[in-house]
């Protein structure tokens, strides 16, 4: 029976690795799996070596922090791959986890075939990396073309697979006639997935929340939270009282909301790909920690934070980052657009051919599969 080892990082990981197995499960259901996953692995029925949770640090600072129970983990992870003796290994997403681990594993046994899905961001910063990783992956994945040269330059084998953000949705068809109110016009905020984000965006959005209210009365401003921050998130809330904003965090009501958001501010990350892709105007925010602002811009070369703004190298949704993330400049920002139909119009037609240039020929876990049953053959 051929085996397949696969590692995770973190909840996104864990949810990607799942769409692109269970597509294999369908295909050839007579493969042994073993894992570093979480509860979408799990739903699955594939063992987890240890709670992803251990291994899950956030930020150069966290890392720092956690640098001896993640060197544990990793010579672990090792060791459970080793005897298992795997076909391929897997791994997805989480560079600075599960690429060190496949370098060991590679150089303890070479014949297990290692695949990574989700390239590092060589084009940001260090792309020397790819001399190294040539030496212990067998292929790579790709979210974006553009990425293709850094890895051909290499002789590294790589597909485009498209990113998983695009990939076709069935609707809903969820009734939020009891929810939404036509009357109202709906701006959607993103704080961010992550308590530390969270306490520094959300006290920044309530006072930008409060200056749009003085301006205007006839906006509903929609936090979208995750389940386990969303009780968080209404405590912080109360504690402001301000009457026409809510948290939801329900995934197929967070979707719908946003389809009939006129505007979004969103945390800079993959979710700008998302309101991106159901074609809503937006602008983007983030702000970290002195030290790690210091560190990302000693490291970083690109101008922009924002994948459609990269890819375009220019700014084609405004980024309001650290100092500029401030009540003030969100305020302008967005009462700006919304007072400048022509200037919204220009954004999501740039926005739409960019992502129409980001799509694979079918869904980005189809072509993965594809790629490691032809290993498997």
């Amino acid at each position: 029976m051929k085996k397949i080892f696969i590692l995770t990082g973190e909840a996104s990981g864990d949810k990607l690795a799942s769409t692109v197995i269970s597509k294999i499960k369908r295909i050839n259901p007579n493969i042994e799996y073993l894992c570093v996953g979480g509860s979408n692995l799990n739903d699955l029925g594939i063992k987890s070596i240890f709670d992803l949770k251990e291994i899950t640090y956030i930020a150069f600072t966290s890392v720092l922090f956690n640098i001896f129970k993640i060197r544990n983990r990793i010579y672990k992870t090792v060791d459970e791959i080793i005897k298992f003796n795997p076909d391929i290994l897997f791994s997805v997403d989480s560079p600075d986890f599960s690429l060190r681990v496949s370098k060991i594993v590679k150089r303890k046994n070479p014949k297990i075939k290692t695949i990574h899905f989700i390239a590092p961001k060589v084009w940001a910063w260090r792309e020397g990396r790819v001399k190294k990783m040539k030496k212990y992956l067998d292929h790579i994945l790709l979210l974006f073309k553009f990425e293709k040269k850094y890895f051909d330059k290499e002789s590294l084998l790589n597909t485009f697979v498209g990113h998983p953000l695009l990939d076709e949705e069935i609707n809903s068809n969820i009734q939020l006639n009891n929810l939404i109110s036509d009357k109202k016009k709906y701006i959607s905020l993103f704080a961010g997935s992550r308590e530390s984000e969270i306490k520094i965006l959300t006290p920044i959005l309530f006072k930008f929340i409060k200056k749009m209210n003085d301006k205007e009365n006839d906006f509903n401003f929609i936090f979208h939270s995750t389940d386990k921050l969303k009780n968080y998130l209404i405590n912080l809330l109360n504690k402001e009282n301000i009457p026409n904003t809510e948290v939801i965090s329900d995934d197929k009501i967070k979707n719908e909301i946003l389809k009939k958001s006129i505007f979004a501010v969103v945390k800079s990350g993959t979710v700008s790909l998302e309101v991106c892709k159901l074609n809503i105007p937006s602008i983007i925010i983030y702000k970290m920690n002195f030290i790690n602002f210091f560190i990302a811009k000693l490291f970083l070369k690109i101008k922009f934070v924002n994948m459609l703004n990269i890819i375009n190298d220019k700014e084609i949704i405004p980024e309001l980052i650290q100092k500029d993330c401030n009540p003030d400049e969100i305020f302008k920002s967005v009462f700006y657009f919304l007072k400048k139909p022509e200037l919204i119009k220009k954004q999501l037609s740039d926005i739409k051919s960019t992502i129409n240039d980001l799509k694979s020929s079918s869904t980005s876990s189809e072509e993965a599969s594809k790629i490691l049953l032809n290993y498997l053959a």
